[in-house]
Protein backbone atom coordinates (compact mmCIF):
# COMPACT_ATOMS: atom_id res chain seq x y z
CA UNK A 1 0.00 0.00 0.00
CA UNK A 2 2.99 2.30 0.62
CA UNK A 3 3.91 2.34 -3.07
CA UNK A 4 0.41 3.63 -3.87
CA UNK A 5 0.67 6.59 -1.49
CA UNK A 6 1.89 9.05 -4.13
CA UNK A 7 -0.33 7.69 -6.95
CA UNK A 8 -3.39 8.04 -4.71
CA UNK A 9 -2.30 11.57 -3.83
CA UNK A 10 -2.03 12.36 -7.53
CA UNK A 11 -5.44 10.83 -8.17
CA UNK A 12 -6.90 13.01 -5.42
CA UNK A 13 -5.40 16.21 -6.81
CA UNK A 14 -6.36 15.49 -10.41
CA UNK A 15 -9.76 14.14 -9.32
CA UNK A 16 -10.68 17.38 -7.53
CA UNK A 17 -9.70 19.41 -10.59
CA UNK A 18 -11.80 17.12 -12.82
CA UNK A 19 -14.75 17.53 -10.46
CA UNK A 20 -14.24 21.28 -10.67
CA UNK A 21 -14.26 21.06 -14.48
CA UNK A 22 -17.76 19.56 -14.52
CA UNK A 23 -19.16 21.95 -11.89
CA UNK A 24 -17.69 24.92 -13.76
CA UNK A 25 -19.03 23.65 -17.12
CA UNK A 26 -22.62 23.74 -15.86
CA UNK A 27 -22.20 27.07 -14.07
CA UNK A 28 -20.57 28.89 -17.00
CA UNK A 29 -23.31 27.73 -19.39
CA UNK A 30 -25.94 29.09 -17.00
CA UNK A 31 -24.02 32.35 -16.53
CA UNK A 32 -23.59 32.97 -20.28
CA UNK A 33 -27.25 32.18 -20.98
CA UNK A 34 -28.34 34.54 -18.18
CA UNK A 35 -26.15 37.36 -19.51
CA UNK A 36 -27.05 36.97 -23.20
CA UNK A 37 -30.23 34.88 -23.41
CA UNK A 38 -28.63 33.55 -26.60
CA UNK A 39 -28.20 29.83 -27.42
CA UNK A 40 -25.59 30.86 -30.02
CA UNK A 41 -23.51 32.53 -27.30
CA UNK A 42 -23.67 29.34 -25.25
CA UNK A 43 -22.69 27.26 -28.28
CA UNK A 44 -19.64 29.49 -28.67
CA UNK A 45 -18.31 28.07 -25.40
CA UNK A 46 -17.72 24.72 -27.10
CA UNK A 47 -15.38 26.23 -29.70
CA UNK A 48 -12.93 27.64 -27.14
CA UNK A 49 -11.46 24.28 -26.13
CA UNK A 50 -10.60 22.93 -29.62
CA UNK A 51 -9.48 26.39 -30.75
CA UNK A 52 -7.09 26.80 -27.81
CA UNK A 53 -5.75 23.27 -28.32
CA UNK A 54 -5.23 23.95 -32.03
CA UNK A 55 -3.19 27.07 -31.29
CA UNK A 56 -1.29 25.70 -28.30
CA UNK A 57 -0.58 21.99 -28.33
CA UNK A 58 1.74 21.88 -31.35
CA UNK A 59 4.37 23.90 -29.43
CA UNK A 60 3.41 23.23 -25.80
CA UNK A 61 4.93 19.74 -25.85
CA UNK A 62 8.42 21.18 -26.34
CA UNK A 63 8.13 23.07 -23.04
CA UNK A 64 6.41 20.22 -21.20
CA UNK A 65 9.12 17.67 -22.01
CA UNK A 66 11.89 20.03 -20.84
CA UNK A 67 10.39 21.70 -17.77
CA UNK A 68 9.26 20.34 -14.41
CA UNK A 69 5.90 18.67 -15.10
CA UNK A 70 4.83 18.85 -11.45
CA UNK A 71 5.36 22.61 -11.37
CA UNK A 72 3.60 22.99 -14.71
CA UNK A 73 0.58 21.10 -13.41
CA UNK A 74 0.50 23.27 -10.28
CA UNK A 75 0.95 26.56 -12.17
CA UNK A 76 -1.72 25.76 -14.75
CA UNK A 77 -4.29 24.75 -12.11
CA UNK A 78 -3.44 27.87 -10.08
CA UNK A 79 -3.77 30.00 -13.22
CA UNK A 80 -7.16 28.48 -13.97
CA UNK A 81 -8.33 29.20 -10.41
CA UNK A 82 -7.33 32.86 -10.76
CA UNK A 83 -9.02 33.26 -14.16
CA UNK A 84 -12.18 31.57 -12.86
CA UNK A 85 -12.29 33.99 -9.94
CA UNK A 86 -12.33 36.90 -12.41
CA UNK A 87 -15.21 35.66 -14.59
CA UNK A 88 -18.11 36.45 -12.19
CA UNK A 89 -16.77 40.00 -11.79
CA UNK A 90 -17.19 40.94 -15.46
CA UNK A 91 -20.28 41.24 -17.64
CA UNK A 92 -18.65 41.77 -21.04
CA UNK A 93 -19.12 38.68 -23.21
CA UNK A 94 -15.91 39.26 -25.22
CA UNK A 95 -13.93 39.50 -21.96
CA UNK A 96 -15.57 36.31 -20.66
CA UNK A 97 -14.74 34.53 -23.93
CA UNK A 98 -11.16 35.74 -23.54
CA UNK A 99 -11.06 34.25 -20.05
CA UNK A 100 -12.50 31.00 -21.36
CA UNK A 101 -9.84 30.87 -24.06
CA UNK A 102 -7.10 31.34 -21.43
CA UNK A 103 -8.66 28.58 -19.32
CA UNK A 104 -8.57 26.27 -22.34
CA UNK A 105 -4.93 27.18 -23.04
CA UNK A 106 -4.01 26.29 -19.45
CA UNK A 107 -5.84 22.96 -19.81
CA UNK A 108 -3.99 22.32 -23.08
CA UNK A 109 -0.79 22.47 -21.02
CA UNK A 110 -2.13 20.57 -18.01
CA UNK A 111 -3.34 17.47 -19.87
CA UNK A 112 -0.06 16.47 -21.60
CA UNK A 113 1.94 17.53 -18.52
CA UNK A 114 -0.14 15.21 -16.34
CA UNK A 115 0.24 12.31 -18.82
CA UNK A 116 4.02 12.81 -18.80
CA UNK A 117 4.12 13.08 -15.01
CA UNK A 118 2.01 9.93 -14.55
CA UNK A 119 4.45 8.03 -16.79
CA UNK A 120 7.33 9.07 -14.54
CA UNK A 121 5.53 8.47 -11.25
CA UNK A 122 3.80 5.15 -12.00
CA UNK A 123 5.89 2.04 -12.83
CA UNK A 124 5.04 0.41 -16.15
CA UNK A 125 3.48 -2.67 -14.53
CA UNK A 126 1.10 -0.49 -12.45
CA UNK A 127 -0.08 1.93 -15.14
CA UNK A 128 -3.05 -0.16 -16.26
CA UNK A 129 -4.36 -0.28 -12.68
CA UNK A 130 -3.73 3.45 -12.17
CA UNK A 131 -5.52 4.37 -15.41
CA UNK A 132 -8.42 2.13 -14.36
CA UNK A 133 -8.74 4.05 -11.09
CA UNK A 134 -8.39 7.29 -13.01
CA UNK A 135 -11.33 6.27 -15.25
CA UNK A 136 -13.37 5.68 -12.10
CA UNK A 137 -12.47 9.13 -10.77
CA UNK A 138 -13.42 10.82 -14.07
CA UNK A 139 -16.69 8.85 -14.30
CA UNK A 140 -17.50 9.81 -10.72
CA UNK A 141 -16.78 13.47 -11.45
CA UNK A 142 -19.02 13.24 -14.54
CA UNK A 143 -21.93 12.16 -12.31
CA UNK A 144 -21.25 14.08 -9.12
CA UNK A 145 -20.05 17.35 -10.70
CA UNK A 146 -23.28 18.31 -12.51
CA UNK A 147 -25.32 17.16 -9.49
CA UNK A 148 -23.31 19.43 -7.18
CA UNK A 149 -23.57 22.27 -9.71
CA UNK A 150 -27.35 21.83 -9.91
CA UNK A 151 -27.69 21.92 -6.14
CA UNK A 152 -25.42 24.97 -5.81
CA UNK A 153 -27.28 26.87 -8.52
CA UNK A 154 -30.50 26.41 -6.53
CA UNK A 155 -28.88 27.76 -3.36
CA UNK A 156 -26.48 30.40 -4.71
CA UNK A 157 -25.78 32.20 -7.99
CA UNK A 158 -23.83 30.92 -10.97
CA UNK A 159 -21.05 33.38 -10.17
CA UNK A 160 -20.72 32.13 -6.59
CA UNK A 161 -20.67 28.55 -7.90
CA UNK A 162 -17.75 29.45 -10.16
CA UNK A 163 -15.92 30.98 -7.18
CA UNK A 164 -16.39 27.77 -5.21
CA UNK A 165 -14.98 25.85 -8.19
CA UNK A 166 -11.93 28.13 -8.15
CA UNK A 167 -11.52 27.34 -4.44
CA UNK A 168 -11.65 23.60 -5.27
CA UNK A 169 -8.83 24.14 -7.77
CA UNK A 170 -6.77 25.73 -4.98
CA UNK A 171 -7.31 22.60 -2.88
CA UNK A 172 -6.04 20.56 -5.84
CA UNK A 173 -2.92 22.75 -5.95
CA UNK A 174 -2.23 22.18 -2.25
CA UNK A 175 -2.46 18.40 -2.72
CA UNK A 176 -0.10 18.47 -5.71
CA UNK A 177 2.53 20.32 -3.66
CA UNK A 178 3.18 17.09 -1.75
CA UNK A 179 3.96 15.10 -4.91
CA UNK A 180 7.58 14.29 -5.78
CA UNK A 181 9.37 16.29 -8.45
CA UNK A 182 11.46 14.92 -11.29
CA UNK A 183 14.44 16.39 -13.08
CA UNK A 184 13.62 17.10 -16.70
CA UNK A 185 15.72 17.59 -19.81
CA UNK A 186 16.85 21.19 -20.00
CA UNK A 187 17.58 23.42 -22.97
CA UNK A 188 19.29 26.79 -23.06
CA UNK A 189 16.68 28.45 -25.26
CA UNK A 190 13.26 27.93 -26.76
CA UNK A 191 13.51 29.13 -30.33
CA UNK A 192 12.40 28.15 -33.81
CA UNK A 193 15.24 25.66 -34.19
CA UNK A 194 14.21 23.91 -30.94
CA UNK A 195 10.62 23.47 -32.09
CA UNK A 196 11.71 22.41 -35.58
CA UNK A 197 14.04 19.74 -34.17
CA UNK A 198 11.26 18.47 -31.90
CA UNK A 199 8.84 18.11 -34.81
CA UNK A 200 11.55 16.22 -36.69
CA UNK A 201 12.00 13.94 -33.65
CA UNK A 202 8.26 13.19 -33.60
CA UNK A 203 8.38 12.47 -37.34
CA UNK A 204 11.36 10.14 -36.92
CA UNK A 205 9.62 8.31 -34.07
CA UNK A 206 6.52 7.87 -36.22
CA UNK A 207 8.61 6.45 -39.07
CA UNK A 208 10.55 4.15 -36.74
CA UNK A 209 7.44 2.76 -35.06
CA UNK A 210 4.70 2.66 -37.74
CA UNK A 211 2.61 0.19 -35.73
CA UNK A 212 2.40 2.54 -32.73
CA UNK A 213 1.59 5.40 -35.11
CA UNK A 214 -1.22 3.42 -36.76
CA UNK A 215 -2.81 2.48 -33.43
CA UNK A 216 -2.73 6.11 -32.26
CA UNK A 217 -4.16 7.38 -35.58
CA UNK A 218 -7.00 4.85 -35.58
CA UNK A 219 -7.95 5.70 -32.00
CA UNK A 220 -7.84 9.45 -32.68
CA UNK A 221 -10.08 8.88 -35.70
CA UNK A 222 -12.57 7.09 -33.46
CA UNK A 223 -12.46 9.96 -30.97
CA UNK A 224 -12.99 12.60 -33.65
CA UNK A 225 -16.01 10.87 -35.16
CA UNK A 226 -17.52 10.06 -31.75
CA UNK A 227 -17.26 13.65 -30.53
CA UNK A 228 -18.74 14.82 -33.82
CA UNK A 229 -21.77 12.60 -33.20
CA UNK A 230 -21.96 13.80 -29.59
CA UNK A 231 -22.13 17.42 -30.80
CA UNK A 232 -25.43 16.61 -32.59
CA UNK A 233 -26.73 14.45 -29.75
CA UNK A 234 -29.33 16.87 -28.38
CA UNK A 235 -30.62 17.66 -31.91
CA UNK A 236 -30.90 13.98 -32.82
CA UNK A 237 -32.70 13.05 -29.61
CA UNK A 238 -35.14 15.95 -29.54
CA UNK A 239 -35.83 16.64 -33.21
CA UNK A 240 -35.24 13.27 -34.92
CA UNK A 241 -36.60 11.02 -32.16
CA UNK A 242 -39.05 13.56 -30.75
CA UNK A 243 -38.00 13.07 -27.12
CA UNK A 244 -38.26 15.84 -24.53
CA UNK A 245 -35.59 17.86 -22.74
CA UNK A 246 -36.21 15.88 -19.56
CA UNK A 247 -35.75 12.65 -21.54
CA UNK A 248 -32.42 13.98 -22.81
CA UNK A 249 -31.30 14.88 -19.29
CA UNK A 250 -32.23 11.41 -18.08
CA UNK A 251 -30.30 9.80 -20.96
CA UNK A 252 -27.19 11.79 -20.05
CA UNK A 253 -27.53 10.56 -16.46
CA UNK A 254 -27.93 6.99 -17.71
CA UNK A 255 -24.70 7.36 -19.69
CA UNK A 256 -22.98 8.54 -16.53
CA UNK A 257 -24.27 5.56 -14.59
CA UNK A 258 -22.95 3.26 -17.32
CA UNK A 259 -19.56 4.97 -17.03
CA UNK A 260 -19.52 4.54 -13.24
CA UNK A 261 -20.44 0.85 -13.43
CA UNK A 262 -17.90 0.24 -16.20
CA UNK A 263 -15.16 2.04 -14.26
CA UNK A 264 -15.99 0.11 -11.06
CA UNK A 265 -15.78 -3.23 -12.86
CA UNK A 266 -12.61 -2.14 -14.64
CA UNK A 267 -11.00 -1.13 -11.34
CA UNK A 268 -11.92 -4.46 -9.76
CA UNK A 269 -10.66 -6.52 -12.72
CA UNK A 270 -7.77 -4.32 -13.90
CA UNK A 271 -5.19 -7.03 -13.12
CA UNK A 272 -7.16 -9.72 -14.96
CA UNK A 273 -8.17 -7.91 -18.15
CA UNK A 274 -5.40 -7.72 -20.74
CA UNK A 275 -4.35 -4.45 -22.33
CA UNK A 276 -5.24 -5.87 -25.76
CA UNK A 277 -8.76 -6.65 -24.56
CA UNK A 278 -9.21 -3.14 -23.12
CA UNK A 279 -8.22 -1.49 -26.40
CA UNK A 280 -9.65 -3.91 -28.97
CA UNK A 281 -12.93 -4.90 -27.36
CA UNK A 282 -13.34 -1.59 -25.53
CA UNK A 283 -13.41 0.49 -28.70
CA UNK A 284 -15.37 -2.09 -30.71
CA UNK A 285 -18.15 -2.39 -28.12
CA UNK A 286 -18.27 1.38 -27.75
CA UNK A 287 -18.81 1.51 -31.53
CA UNK A 288 -21.63 -1.04 -31.13
CA UNK A 289 -23.22 1.35 -28.64
CA UNK A 290 -23.11 4.14 -31.22
CA UNK A 291 -24.69 1.83 -33.82
CA UNK A 292 -27.58 1.05 -31.47
CA UNK A 293 -27.96 4.78 -30.79
CA UNK A 294 -27.93 5.64 -34.52
CA UNK A 295 -30.63 3.08 -35.41
CA UNK A 296 -32.78 3.72 -32.30
CA UNK A 297 -36.42 4.81 -32.47
CA UNK A 298 -37.37 5.03 -28.78
CA UNK A 299 -36.13 6.21 -25.42
CA UNK A 300 -35.17 2.72 -24.30
CA UNK A 301 -33.20 1.86 -27.43
CA UNK A 302 -31.22 5.10 -27.04
CA UNK A 303 -30.72 4.28 -23.36
CA UNK A 304 -29.33 0.84 -24.27
CA UNK A 305 -26.85 2.42 -26.67
CA UNK A 306 -25.81 5.07 -24.13
CA UNK A 307 -25.29 2.51 -21.38
CA UNK A 308 -22.98 0.48 -23.65
CA UNK A 309 -21.10 3.63 -24.71
CA UNK A 310 -20.64 4.81 -21.13
CA UNK A 311 -19.70 1.34 -19.85
CA UNK A 312 -17.01 0.55 -22.41
CA UNK A 313 -15.60 4.08 -22.65
CA UNK A 314 -13.84 3.42 -19.36
CA UNK A 315 -12.22 0.29 -20.82
CA UNK A 316 -11.09 1.93 -24.06
CA UNK A 317 -9.78 5.12 -22.43
CA UNK A 318 -7.76 3.26 -19.79
CA UNK A 319 -6.41 0.86 -22.43
CA UNK A 320 -5.31 3.57 -24.84
CA UNK A 321 -3.68 5.70 -22.15
CA UNK A 322 -1.71 2.70 -20.85
CA UNK A 323 -0.63 1.75 -24.39
CA UNK A 324 0.47 5.33 -25.06
CA UNK A 325 2.46 5.63 -21.83
CA UNK A 326 4.12 2.22 -22.27
CA UNK A 327 5.21 2.63 -25.88
CA UNK A 328 6.09 6.32 -26.22
CA UNK A 329 9.44 7.36 -24.69
CA UNK A 330 8.88 9.27 -21.47
CA UNK A 331 11.01 12.22 -22.59
CA UNK A 332 8.90 12.64 -25.76
CA UNK A 333 5.36 12.18 -24.43
CA UNK A 334 4.62 15.91 -24.23
CA UNK A 335 5.71 16.55 -27.82
CA UNK A 336 3.97 13.53 -29.33
CA UNK A 337 0.80 14.06 -27.27
CA UNK A 338 0.80 17.75 -28.22
CA UNK A 339 1.40 17.39 -31.96
CA UNK A 340 -1.11 14.58 -32.39
CA UNK A 341 -3.52 16.51 -30.16
CA UNK A 342 -3.21 19.50 -32.48
CA UNK A 343 -4.09 17.36 -35.49
CA UNK A 344 -6.99 15.86 -33.56
CA UNK A 345 -8.33 19.34 -32.66
CA UNK A 346 -8.13 20.49 -36.28
CA UNK A 347 -9.96 17.38 -37.49
CA UNK A 348 -12.43 17.78 -34.62
CA UNK A 349 -13.45 21.28 -35.64
CA UNK A 350 -13.78 20.27 -39.31
CA UNK A 351 -15.79 17.14 -38.54
CA UNK A 352 -18.17 18.93 -36.15
CA UNK A 353 -18.83 21.52 -38.87
CA UNK A 354 -19.15 18.78 -41.51
CA UNK A 355 -21.63 16.68 -39.57
CA UNK A 356 -23.63 19.81 -38.72
CA UNK A 357 -23.63 20.92 -42.37
CA UNK A 358 -24.67 17.55 -43.76
CA UNK A 359 -27.42 17.43 -41.15
CA UNK A 360 -28.91 20.51 -42.82
CA UNK A 361 -28.89 18.87 -46.26
CA UNK A 362 -29.97 15.30 -45.52
CA UNK A 363 -31.89 13.86 -42.56
CA UNK A 364 -29.67 13.84 -39.47
CA UNK A 365 -30.38 10.15 -38.88
CA UNK A 366 -28.58 9.23 -42.12
CA UNK A 367 -25.59 11.33 -41.08
CA UNK A 368 -25.42 9.69 -37.64
CA UNK A 369 -25.87 6.20 -39.12
CA UNK A 370 -23.06 6.83 -41.63
CA UNK A 371 -20.74 8.13 -38.90
CA UNK A 372 -21.53 5.19 -36.60
CA UNK A 373 -20.89 2.67 -39.41
CA UNK A 374 -17.52 4.29 -40.12
CA UNK A 375 -16.73 4.12 -36.41
CA UNK A 376 -17.61 0.42 -36.32
CA UNK A 377 -15.44 -0.38 -39.36
CA UNK A 378 -12.46 1.49 -37.89
CA UNK A 379 -12.94 -0.31 -34.55
CA UNK A 380 -12.87 -3.69 -36.36
CA UNK A 381 -9.61 -2.74 -38.08
CA UNK A 382 -8.23 -1.68 -34.70
CA UNK A 383 -9.34 -4.96 -33.10
CA UNK A 384 -7.58 -7.02 -35.80
CA UNK A 385 -4.38 -4.98 -35.43
CA UNK A 386 -4.39 -5.24 -31.64
CA UNK A 387 -5.03 -8.98 -31.57
CA UNK A 388 -2.30 -9.91 -34.08
CA UNK A 389 0.05 -12.29 -32.30
CA UNK A 390 3.09 -10.79 -34.04
CA UNK A 391 2.44 -7.49 -32.20
CA UNK A 392 2.09 -8.98 -28.74
CA UNK A 393 5.31 -7.32 -27.53
CA UNK A 394 3.69 -3.88 -27.67
CA UNK A 395 1.21 -4.94 -25.00
CA UNK A 396 3.65 -6.50 -22.52
CA UNK A 397 3.45 -4.63 -19.24
CA UNK A 398 6.78 -5.62 -17.78
CA UNK A 399 9.41 -2.98 -17.15
CA UNK A 400 11.29 -3.40 -20.45
CA UNK A 401 10.44 -1.27 -23.48
CA UNK A 402 9.67 -2.51 -26.96
CA UNK A 403 12.75 -2.60 -29.13
CA UNK A 404 11.13 -3.51 -32.41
Amino acid sequence: MTKWKMPLLLLSGVGISRLGDFIYLIAINVLILKLTNSPAAVAGLWIMGPLAALLTKFWAGTLIDRLDQKKMMIYTVLFRACIMAIIPLVSSIPVIYGCLFLLSVAKAFFDPASVTYITKLIPKEDRRAYNSYSSLVVAGAFIVGPAIAGALLVIISAGATIWLTAAAFLVSVVIMLFLPGYTSERTTAFNWATFKNDWKAVYQFSRSFPYILMIIVLIYMLMVISIGMDAQEVVFIQQTLGLSESDYGLLVSITGIGSIVGALILSALSKKLSLRFLIGMGFMLTAVGYLIYAFSFSFWSVAAGFIIIGFFNSFSNAGFMTFFQNNVPGDMIGRIYGIFGTLQSACQIMFILLIGFTGEIIPLRYTIISASLITFIISLVLLVMVMRSSRKAYYVEATQQVNA
